[in-house]
């Protein structure tokens, strides 16, 4: 073939690959006003709506401050914020339908989120613009359940990337039942109990990297239930990443697991972070009642700044009790096995490994504790362990012994923990 005829034919394959794409749809074209004073809750969901009945594609919110009820997305759709786009969430609880909701590890009426998505494949929601949710006389309801920022239920392949987020008294990011998530590069703040950052319930395969989050509770919480339903259900929430990410709560804990983990918590990593907490910079959590399990959880080249403790496991007192508890004497409570934390720099932590409340019918099955240098008031408590390793302890500025024990097996139990 000639050269000129295949330069044409390429020139022309091209062209019709550039005319196929789809020019986003700009939520203004529909009406929306971006003033803050109107609501343009009915066109930007036009906007969203064509989108998805075209298939997909991308709707694009430009700079200006859009008052908004709660939205839905659908397939295949790239919601963007542009720079200086806000998305405000009404104070007219009419604008948030009440649906069934998972909250707190059981399902109960609640109003349905600011933005929303269930069972949606290949969306995302990007842009350095910002989304702040609805005024606290709407986060604090509880009978039903106020409406959380942004809830994506049974969602696939979905991108939370590079905006703002500003809310209260109420979980911001709440991914429930979701397969092959990442969140990156997002700023959530929240103030007040209840507050959570990014709340991960019974999803598979997330990946949260390179967000800056600071809450009134917890940063990061992973979840899968509490009761014997959700043990029964068995949707655990597993292979979770947490890496490059600056983690703090005024309230309670950087990373929360549990206290709802009756459907199992396995395979979280968090990697190369910045984390400290009012109570806890690590909390894991539970009581009697949740069964489940928590298992593979590591940690590595963590900082930790001032905080109460750098690791709690309290699997005892935890938690208010599940409308249906799992029965049993030693299956009512959680299976804790292989938590591994290696290089660890700690700075003005109290304790720095709070490991008492642990049930002796069930014991924590695999302790690693390798490479740890910093300064703390109190070291290393530990109760009803089993498979201990503590190694590398260089910790400075403590009082009393640098480990206590009660029914603990293990090596570097003694001085031998600082080799």
């Amino acid at each position: 073939m000639h050269k000129l005829t295949v330069f044409i034919l390429a020139l022309s394959f091209s062209t019709a690959i550039f005319a196929a794409e789809k020019v986003p749809l700009n939520i203004r074209d529909f009406g929306a006003k971006g003033d803050g004073q109107v609501k343009d809750t009915a066109a930007i969901q036009k906007a969203l709506d064509a989108c998805a009945a075209a298939g997909g594609g991308t709707v694009l919110v430009p700079e200006g401050i859009y008052l908004t009820g709660s939205l839905t997305l659908g397939a295949n759709t790239a919601l963007q914020l542009a720079a200086r786009s806000y998305l405000l969430g009404s104070a007219d609880i009419a604008d948030y339908p009440v649906l069934n909701i998972r909250w707190e590890g059981e399902f109960r009426d609640g109003h349905r989120a600011l933005i929303s998505a269930t069972n949606a494949a290949n969306l995302s929601i990007s842009g350095p613009g910002s989304i702040f949710g609805p005024p606290i006389s709407l986060s604090h309801l509880r009978n039903p359940r106020g409406p959380a920022l942004i809830e994506l239920s049974g969602c696939t392949n979905a991108v939370l990337e590079g905006f703002t987020t500003q809310y209260q008294q109420l979980w911001s990011i709440h991914l429930l039942y979701c397969n092959n998530l990442t969140a990156r590069n997002l700023t959530i703040r929240t103030v007040n109990a209840n507050g959570d950052g990014l709340d991960v319930d019974s999803c598979d395969g997330v990946t949260i990297e390179r967000c800056d989050i600071n809450t009134g509770d917890d940063a990061i919480s992973l979840k899968s239930g509490r009761g014997l339903a959700a043990q029964t259900l068995a949707r655990p929430t597993q292979n979770v990443i947490i890496r490059d990410c600056r983690l703090h709560s005024s309230i309670y804990a950087a990373l929360g697991l549990g206290t709802e983990m009756s459907g199992g918590i396995r395979n979280v990593k968090i990697q190369n972070c910045v984390i400290s907490g009012k109570q806890n910079a690590i909390f894991i959590k539970s009581r009697d009642g949740r069964g489940g399990f928590m298992e593979n959880i590591s940690g590595e080249n963590l900082t930790v700044l001032k905080s109460p403790t750098f690791i709690g496991i309290d699997v005892m007192k935890k938690g208010i009790q599940a409308t249906d508890p799992v029965p049993g004497d030693v299956e009512k409570w959680p299976r804790v096995q292989n938590l591994s934390f290696k290089n660890i720099q700690v700075h003005d932590v109290a304790d720095l490994v709070a490991g008492s409340n642990v049930p002796a019918a069930r014991p924590v099955d695999g302790f690693t504790l390798a490479d740890i240098s910093g300064t703390c008031a109190r070291a290393i408590s530990l109760a009803n362990m089993t498979n201990v390793n503590l190694s590398q302890i260089r910790v400075t500025g403590f009082s009393g012994a640098l480990v206590t024990t009660t029914n603990v097996h293990g090596t570097g139990l003694d001085d031998s923990a600082t080799k």
